[in-house]
């Protein structure tokens, strides 16, 4: 019986762009929006409003620039990352791209459920014309939350997937949780209590096949806030009931590693960079593939906006150490290929590999070759 576990050649070579080269997946966020224009805004004393395209574009490209050379890929979005930003990406740096509009629309229970959209007039296809590696989807999601709504995401999700597939494309897929019932807005630690549980349900949901999704990028199951170990305020001074334990973090890091059927990378949600270390570790020696960090790296520069000399020194010189403190983080990481699903790199091989693979290998509209003969086309 065959063993061996057959990727399509896209995909494949998709996930060895986005890795490095031990397999693991070192990777940057520079997709933010919302949150990058809020930081501007803080920075200049501008309304957000004021904060003009060329501002959030430079930002970007200032951290693309800096930072690119040292990760194994770059996630940034369409408005402002891209086009200009491939001029500053570095030549061994892979591309992602975000799929969804920023921001969020709310619905569902007394207006509290979270509901994606994608970016209008924006879709996989462009990304992958575009030049990038990869397709990212930020989704919104409680396993527990209202039919319609939680039907809708998935749907969401399903559509991007058979569009990834259809172009043999990576997918990494992104849920984000929010709290929404009663008692997780009158008190934090109640959502806190439920997010492990939530995290590891979402992991199961879209870890089906029907989805596509062929890496997660996840939270932190825990808030180490409300872990005993650091509540008495380690990263911020201030004390906070303890939830759990720091064995706990381990061991729902450990579910997310026997529930996923694809590997999956911890992301930094704007945690800052001392938590989010002790996060990557965790998760690295939990089975996790490697992390895909945002605003924990780079959030502080944003402070010297708009003195561009002193944004790249900063970028340069913080950022590229909190890059190798990342790395030595995780550096237990697992492997993407040694994730139970590959099992080994030498266990993985193309799909339809052979002399005549191309003629099976369909086209962007899902055809296969109309040549009838070895050696002969037909146009």
């Amino acid at each position: 019986m065959d063993k061996h576990y057959y990727l399509t050649p896209g995909k494949f070579k998709g996930l060895k762009k986005l890795a490095d080269e031990t397999g693991r997946f070192r990777m940057l966020a520079i997709d933010q929006r919302g949150s990058l224009r809020k930081m501007l805004s803080k920075a200049t004393g501008k309304d957000g409003k004021d904060i003009t395209y060329q501002d959030m574009a430079l930002a970007k490209w200032l951290v693309i620039d800096n930072l690119s050379p040292y990760f194994s890929a770059t996630l940034t979005c369409p408005q402002y990352g891209l086009p200009e930003g491939i001029r500053f990406l570095d030549r061994d740096s892979a591309l992602l791209l975000a799929i969804e509009e920023s921001g969020t629309k709310d619905g569902g229970y007394k207006n509290r459920e979270k509901l994606t959209n994608i970016l209008d007039g924006w879709s996989v296809e462009k990304i992958k014309r575009a030049g990038a590696d990869a397709v990212k989807l930020l989704l919104h999601y409680r396993p527990d939350s209202s039919k319609e709504i939680k039907e809708r995401q998935e749907n969401i999700v399903k559509m991007v997937g058979v569009e990834a597939k259809r172009l043999d494309f990576p997918f990494v897929l992104e849920p984000m949780s929010f709290s929404f019932k009663d008692d997780e807005v009158e008190n934090e630690a109640n959502f806190i209590r439920r997010k492990p549980e939530i995290v590891v349900k979402t992991v199961e949901e879209f870890s089906k096949e029907e989805y596509g999704v062929d890496i997660l990028k996840l939270e932190f199951p825990v808030d180490l806030k409300f872990v005993d170990e650091f509540s008495y305020g380690a990263f911020d001074e201030k004390e906070r009931e303890a939830v759990f334990s720091i064995d706990d973090a381990y061991e729902f890091c450990e579910s997310i590693t026997q529930t996923s059927r694809v590997p999956w990378v911890i992301l930094s949600a704007g945690v800052d960079i001392e938590e989010f270390l002790i996060n990557v570790e965790i998760a690295s020696d939990s089975g996790a593939s490697g992390f895909l960090a945002g605003r924990a790296v780079w959030k502080e520069f944003t402070k010297f906006f708009p003195n561009i000399a002193d944004m790249n020194l900063w970028l340069k010189t913080t950022g590229v150490e909190r890059y190798y403190k990342l790395v030595d983080a995780s550096v237990r990481a697992m492997p993407y290929f040694e994730h139970p699903l590959f099992q080994s790199l030498a266990n993985l091989r193309i799909e339809d590999e052979g002399e005549e693979w191309y003629l099976k290998y369909k086209d962007f509209k899902g055809g296969k070759s109309k040549a009838k003969e070895k050696g002969k086309e037909e146009y």
